[in-house]
């Protein structure tokens, strides 16, 4: 059953980073635009529905998990091969688009953790 999840994750990527060469190609750029982003929150979605309906069984979802674990490290890999410096020379657009959204990211951390720790203690009283 673990293979499932990391079918799951594999088709999930490969679903986003789909979307992120068509997205690239629809605004004239031969680049994959936030495939990775994208194959993250379907997974998260696929996920949550499989939850919801019940279907999604432990060993399925540790299959998830292993390879959620070593996303990160993917993430960065594959940040490190973009164009840092055309991204910079092209304006401060670009400086920009990826600064705001980390500075939110950074912010709502705290709020979703207070968020999560409200809900642990909701379902934890009898």
């Amino acid at each position: 059953m673990m293979i499932y999840g990391v079918a799951l994750l594999a088709a999930c990527f490969l679903t986003g980073r789909m979307i992120g060469e068509w997205l690239g190609q629809l605004i004239g750029i031969e680049a994959n635009v936030g495939g990775v982003g994208f194959s993250m929150i379907l997974l998260i979605l696929v996920t949550q529905w499989l939850h919801h309906k019940d279907r999604l069984k432990l060993q399925t979802e540790t299959g998830i998990l292993f390879w959620s674990n070593l996303y990160i490290p993917v993430i960065v890999a594959m940040s490190a091969i973009q164009d840092v410096n055309g991204a910079i020379s092209s304006g401060m657009i670009a400086v920009l688009a990826g600064i705001i959204p980390t500075a939110v990211c950074f912010l709502l951390v705290p709020r979703l953790a207070q968020m999560s720790q409200r809900k642990a203690e909701i379902t934890s009283k009898p």
